[in-house]
């Protein structure tokens, strides 16, 4: 496809989760308390789409995930929190 065919197809649909995004941080701002691992990870995912570099798309995901191979004896929660709270320099 060019570019232009790409961005007939699927600005707007971009352009919505974008605003969802600035919505959610909005939101974020707004609150009390401190924040934890996933604003963190969160965060340093959003860089990763100004970089202007190829791959965003896996690069974001991988912030976001379990870099760890080993299995683990017992998951720590019940369900998935979306980004692993670990440190790793990506």
């Amino acid at each position: 496809m060019t570019r232009q065919q790409v961005l007939d197809l699927y600005f707007m649909d971009a352009r919505c989760k974008l605003i969802e995004i600035a919505a959610f941080l909005d939101r974020v701002d707004r609150g009390t308390g401190d924040g934890d691992f996933r604003l963190e990870a969160f965060r340093k995912a959003m860089g990763h789409l100004a970089a202007g570099e190829t791959g965003r798309a896996e690069a974001v995901l991988r912030s976001l995930s379990d870099p760890t191979e080993a299995p683990i004896e017992k998951a720590p929660g019940k369900g998935a929190v979306g980004a692993w709270p670990g440190v790793v320099t990506v």
